[in-house]
């Protein structure tokens, strides 16, 4: 993370807070680092599917969001295992759950 970026929380509480205006449903399952940590993305349908995005940057150094499990939908189930299991390997990390049937991600930056 450069110096001119701002810290993680202030950034996922800049936008949870877009998210609370529009009345979009959230849950912070894992806080990770103040300063630091990437972010991991559930988005749920509400009818027990979701996707998971993971931030990253791409060959550019622009930060964005890689589709895990191939972009493909998966159960809650299996979704919430594997953040369990990214949080065991790195505490850092973010893990933020977003009710959206439309399943938009509401954060800036490309998905790939």
């Amino acid at each position: 993370m450069s110096d001119d970026r701002l810290p993680t929380e202030l950034w996922v509480t800049g936008h949870l807070h877009q998210l609370t205006l529009q009345g979009k449903t959230f849950y912070i399952a894992h806080k990770g680092a103040y300063s630091t940590g990437t972010v991991m993305l559930k988005i749920s349908d509400m009818r027990g599917q979701c996707k998971l995005l993971q931030q990253q940057h791409d060959l550019d150094g622009e930060m964005g969001w890689m589709q895990l499990f191939k972009g493909e939908m998966v159960a809650e189930r299996e979704a919430d295992e594997y953040i369990r299991r990214a949080v065991d390997r790195d505490p850092d990390l973010w893990a933020v759950e977003i009710e959206d049937q439309d399943m938009n991600n509401p954060f800036e930056g490309k998905v790939f």
